[in-house]
């Protein structure tokens, strides 16, 4: 073999020898790299993506070899995508729910317990949200973000009845008397509010210092028969027949209040913010305003619609998951998000009153955290308590003591 031979035969092995050793190099590193999974719902995708994407630059660089597999979801079948995912073991690290779609996962033992100490404002988080991942004092999941309800209203109509935008409860039910005095024909409201949205009707108690029920002693126990939920019982019937002009049994699911107002059947809504979105030609007449307390310089409380981020129990990347979660919802990011969708941040430290979605959910409130409280939902206790007390076929007392035992029952079932 002569020497030119010998040389090409050479350099052929030790470029070999350089790929099969750069081969095994890729095959190990991409063995040892790690994944952290997070789902996010894909209003993150089209409202704030780069502070999903800052948050994960952050992440990845604070911690080397953990690459982060960010997948969007969409509300529809999502829950049941988890549900596979946990018959499977092939669980996401790190994923949003809505705050009324926690309880069933946190009672089934699914989640990982939080720290709230570890994670920036948690002393300020919004109680509609946290009470929401929270039972029997401990967390499983951390407040993301909210929106609130707020008074949508025609400025035309409350300018012909003289009413300005009220800052008490006393002065807009002032309001709502004139305003259906000038327009009161068949079918008007001055203020549209279906009898049985109990979630309107709850306000007024939690308002007043009241409640729906109480954990103590390992059972449950109505607050609805207390002197505050009481008063506040009575507040609501007082304001609902001043300015509606429903039915006691009415629901605010058909018609809904924004259609009943695009079809010029009322001066004023109440419902989550994005309800103007709906109002047809009056849109140009519409503004909003918060719902006032009965307490002057305060706020109704609301109940907030909103996400909170969990990790699931079954995840093998809890401690990476805490970190990258620690980033997300840490006040930059917070802030971040609140300045690209509008959004109000999950906490009271970081809302700006002037804005008032955020002023709106300074004050709020959550169901009980109890697996059976579905059970009372779909029993229509509350819809069954307000349609006896706005019709009078109960007294308050009577309607609130049948319904707190019934949600006491309810309950405390095991």
């Amino acid at each position: 073999m002569n020497l030119r031979r010998i040389i090409a035969l050479a350099g052929c092995l030790l470029l070999a020898t350089v790929v099969a050793v750069s081969t095994a190099s890729a095959r190990t590193s991409k063995k040892s790299a790690k994944t952290l999974t997070v789902w996010l719902m894909a209003d993150a995708q089209t409202g704030w993506p780069d502070v999903v994407k800052a948050a994960n630059t952050k992440f990845e660089a604070a911690n080397p070899g953990v690459n982060v597999d960010l997948q969007y979801q969409t509300w529809g079948a999502y829950l049941n995508k988890f549900d596979a995912t946990l018959a499977g073991g092939n669980v996401p690290d790190v994923l949003e729910f809505g705050n009324t779609q926690m309880q069933k996962y946190v009672f089934a033992g699914a989640l990982e317990k939080i720290t709230p100490s570890n994670y920036e404002n948690s002393k300020y988080w919004l109680a509609g949200l946290a009470d929401a991942a929270k039972y029997k004092g401990t967390y499983y999941g951390v407040p993301y973000y909210a929106g609130s309800r707020l008074v949508a209203y025609r400025t035309d109509l409350f300018k012909k009845a003289g009413v300005k935008v009220p800052k008490t409860l006393a002065a807009f039910q002032a309001g709502a008397v004139k305003l259906n005095k000038k327009f009161g024909k068949k079918g008007f409201s001055a203020v549209y509010i279906p009898g049985t949205d109990w979630y309107f009707a709850m306000g007024f108690l939690f308002d007043r210092g009241g409640g729906i029920a109480k954990l103590s002693g390992g059972k449950w126990h109505s607050l609805l028969n207390t002197k505050q939920s009481l008063l506040g019982l009575k507040t609501y019937k007082a304001f609902w027949k001043a300015a509606s002009r429903t039915k006691p049994n009415s629901m605010e699911i058909n018609p809904a209040p924004y259609d009943v107002y695009a079809q010029n059947r009322a001066a004023a809504i109440v419902g989550p913010g994005w309800f103007t979105c709906c109002v047809g030609k009056y849109k140009s007449v519409t503004k909003q305003f918060v719902m006032p307390s009965a307490t002057p310089g305060k706020v109704m409380p609301g109940f907030l619609g909103g996400s909170n981020l969990a990790i699931p129990k079954a995840s093998n990347m809890k401690t990476e998951a805490a970190a990258w979660l620690k980033i997300f919802i840490g006040t930059g990011s917070e802030k971040a998000i609140v300045a690209a969708s509008g959004n109000i941040p999950n906490a009271t430290n970081l809302a700006d009153p002037k804005q008032l979605n955020q002023r709106a959910a300074a004050r709020s409130w959550f169901v009980p955290m109890s697996p059976n409280w579905a059970n009372v939902e779909n029993g229509n206790v509350l819809r069954t308590m307000l349609k006896q007390i706005l019709s009078g076929s109960l007294t308050i007392p009577q309607a609130a003591r049948n319904a707190g035992d019934n949600i006491e029952l309810t309950l405390n079932q095991k």
